[in-house]
């Protein structure tokens, strides 16, 4: 029994949800627009401002996509309406950041500057040279994103230099202790 894949979702105002023949659903909003095939045998019925995902058979299979198209279809909804932010913070001495058109600039304490990439689908913005912000629709992008650029210096237990997550806490470890 999908728990999650039972629930309707409610759709807010200046939200548009179109299905085709071949189940993709289109979510438009205010922000823009996402697109996502809906797996076989799973299938989206609306009803006035409320949507609910029915599955055609009880398989295993589909018990477990079921909840998670769900998922995928209220991420699409919030993204057009809200959207997604991924903040990261860059802590040690010397470690920055800095956007150069389509590209994130990163000084991460190698002997070369690290450029990464930018989606045209995200904006990404640094303050104080520390602080990156990520932003979109997609909620998988801006999730990738942060990822990819927090994997290139994950914080360091020692001395907790590193690119995080805001609010992400790093355990500490005593560094060596000097023996008699």
């Amino acid at each position: 029994m999908s728990r999650i894949g039972n629930k309707t979702i409610t759709v807010p105002a200046g939200v548009t949800i179109e299905v085709s023949p071949t189940q993709v659903v289109k979510v438009t909003g205010s922000k823009g627009s996402l697109e996502y095939q809906l797996p076989q045998g799973i299938t989206l019925e609306q009803e006035d401002a409320e949507i609910s995902l029915v599955r055609a058979a009880e398989t295993r299979q589909l018990k477990a996509l079921h909840g998670t198209a769900r998922s995928l279809v209220n991420n699409m909804i919030i993204g057009v309406v809200d959207g997604f932010v991924k903040e990261l913070e860059i802590q040690g001495v010397g470690l920055r950041a800095a956007v150069k058109g389509s590209t994130l600039d990163l000084s991460l304490g190698k002997s070369h500057p690290i450029l990464h990439p930018i989606p045209s689908s995200l904006t990404v913005t640094v303050a104080d040279n520390t602080k990156v912000k990520v932003e979109g629709i997609n909620k998988q992008e801006v999730g990738q994103f942060a990822a990819e650029v927090r994997a290139y210096y994950p914080p360091e237990p020692y001395k907790g230099k590193g690119v995080r997550y805001a609010g992400e806490w790093v355990r500490r470890k005593a560094g060596k202790s000097v023996g008699k």
